[in-house]
């Protein structure tokens, strides 16, 4: 007998996805408890490029990730959650004492906000076998030759230089192959400086089709002469329609690679209530979404909801307006989700939210 997964049955499209990062165990104290008062932790797992793989593998995309994690108890328990959602991990690494010295997962402790207090994050990560482990002989055109999209974030590359390394290989390999390429540049303050990220991330924007947010890059007025300034200098973070389709331009004009830039833009009211809309520049024009006003129960994964969704819309060659609104709609319904990840096999509630229908379904 031939044994198949049924929820792959709706990927109709027959495109394979691919990501890689590093995940890590998430712990989380109970009922919107401070760190300091909590007695008791939640633990889950999480990590942007695995949230992405996560939430395409529920909706029926078939998703691979690639990662390393220590060959014990806690890195088998995260490969574990993966396969309990679908998702192909054969391609990671469990790698040995040896291999990665200080052996261990990364940690990270969420303490949710609540009302007018904001959420914080604490992280324990250095040293983790993703960090420490050398790429050199892992052979990435047997990796990603049988996929269609890659997607890589910022992240990787700022936890080491052999991380930093294997992000730019697996870029160009994936563009020798003919990949669909997305990038995330996911800026993480406590990882490296902020002109650090944009040194890099720029460096990636030649091997990328879809590009995630418009930040960490450097879009300089005039390459040659960088003192000149950069073109998002003193745009708002929430900017006019006219202000963002200016940037997608200028996006474009210098990197004419990039098919979709898309980045959606949040409205802080309170530490529980957000509004969201987007931007999208696709096929030579710059969409607006619309806006979604709602009440968070777990902000962490909102920004990789986005991503997914966007990826989702496009692999099943939505309509352009459609493809920005599912992909808006996509974060918001995280945004009521615990965990990291966007875990709803539910496309048509999405859909649903996406065209402002709130009720009830029977």
């Amino acid at each position: 007998m031939v044994h198949g997964n049924p929820i792959l049955a709706g990927n109709s499209t027959g495109k394979r996805f691919i990501t890689a990062g590093e995940i890590m165990l998430r712990l989380t104290p109970p009922n919107y408890e401070k760190i300091r008062m909590s007695t008791s932790f939640e633990a889950s797992y999480g990590g942007s490029e695995a949230n992405i793989a996560l939430a395409l593998a529920n909706l029926g995309v078939d998703s691979t990730f690639f990662s390393v994690v220590p060959n014990n108890s806690l890195g088998k328990s995260a490969i574990r959650m993966l396969r309990s959602n679908d998702v192909h991990c054969t391609p990671i690494i469990l790698s040995t004492p040896e291999e990665t010295p200080t052996h261990r997962l990364g940690t990270y402790y969420l303490e949710t906000g609540y009302g007018i207090r904001p959420s914080k994050v604490i992280y324990d990560r250095k040293h983790s076998a993703m960090s420490e482990y050398d790429y050199s002989s892992v052979d990435l055109h047997a990796l990603l030759k049988d996929f269609d999209w890659l997607h890589m974030s910022g992240i990787t590359p700022a936890l080491s230089p052999s991380c930093a390394e294997l992000t730019m290989n697996m870029l160009k390999t994936a563009k020798e192959l003919g990949l669909t390429v997305s990038f995330d540049g996911n800026f993480r303050s406590t990882l490296w400086t902020w002109n650090e990220a944009r040194d890099y991330c720029t460096m990636c924007l030649p091997y990328v089709d879809i590009l995630m947010g418009i930040e960490p890059y450097h879009l300089y007025k005039d390459p040659e002469c960088p003192e000149k300034g950069d073109w998002k200098d003193g745009v708002p973070l929430q900017p006019s329609y006219e202000q963002q389709d200016e940037i997608f331009s200028h996006f474009v004009e210098q990197y004419p690679n990039l098919r979709c830039i898309a980045r959606h833009v949040r409205y802080a009211h309170s530490g529980s209530e957000n509004s969201l809309k987007a931007f999208m520049y696709y096929e030579g024009h710059t969409f607006e979404s619309k806006l979604f006003t709602f009440t968070i129960l777990d902000r962490v994964g909102g920004g990789d909801a986005f991503a997914s969704g966007l990826i989702y819309a496009m692999i099943h060659e939505y309509k352009p307006m459609d493809m920005v609104n599912f992909a808006v709609a996509s974060s918001v319904i995280k945004h009521t989700i615990h965990g990291d990840a966007n875990i709803t096999d539910d496309v048509d509630s999405i859909r649903n939210l996406m065209n402002m229908n709130y009720d009830i379904r029977r």
